[in-house]
C-alpha cells in the first residue's frame, strides 16, 4: 500500500448495520440465479430512468454495483453471439424481455425499428448509448 494514503475503515458491525436494510431495499445485492437476475434487471432499468444520463448522481455507485453483478451472471449463463449488429441488438432485446419502444433512451421507436430491419446502420452515439443500457462493449453495435 505504499503510497496511498488509507481513510478509516468503518467498523465491520457498523457495515452490516447499514447493509441489512439497503439489502431489504434493493431486493437484491448479488446475482446467483434467473430470479435474482430478474430482479437486479428491473432495479437497474429503474435506476437508469432516474439517473439518466447523469455520470455524477448519487445513485450512479448503486447503479455500477448492481450492473457488474448482473454483468457477472450475464458473462457466466449468456452467450452474446458473433453477429452483425443488429442481431446482437435482437438477442439482447429477446434475453431482456425488451420491445422496440423499451429502449427510447437509445433511439426513437422508429429509428430502432429501422436498424433491427437492416435499413439503417447504428450510429456511434446510439451504439454508446445502446452498450451503457446493457452494459456490453460498444464494438458489438458497431
Amino acid at each position: 500500500m505504499m503510497g496511498y494514503a488509507v481513510k478509516i475503515v468503518a467498523d465491520p458491525k457498523a457495515i452490516l448495520q447499514a447493509w441489512i436494510p439497503f439489502k431489504q431495499l434493493m431486493g437484491v445485492t448479488s446475482v446467483r440465479t434467473q430470479e435474482d437476475y430478474a430482479q437486479a434487471r428491473a432495479t437497474i432499468e429503474a435506476l437508469l430512468d432516474e439517473v439518466g444520463d447523469n455520470e455524477n448522481h448519487p445513485l450512479m455507485d448503486v447503479l455500477d454495483y448492481l450492473a457488474d453483478q448482473a454483468k457477472a451472471y450475464e458473462d457466466e449463463h449468456f452467450v452474446i453471439p458473433d453477429a452483425p449488429p443488429r442481431e446482437v441488438l435482437r438477442f439482447l432485446m429477446e434475453q431482456h424481455g425488451l420491445k422496440q419502444d423499451s429502449l427510447s433512451d437509445c433511439a426513437p421507436q422508429s429509428r430502432i425499428s429501422d436498424i433491427l430491419n437492416g435499413k439503417r446502420s447504428i450510429s456511434k452515439e446510439i451504439a454508446k448509448r445502446l452498450a451503457r443500457r446493457f452494459h456490453v462493449r460498444v464494438d458489438l453495435f458497431l
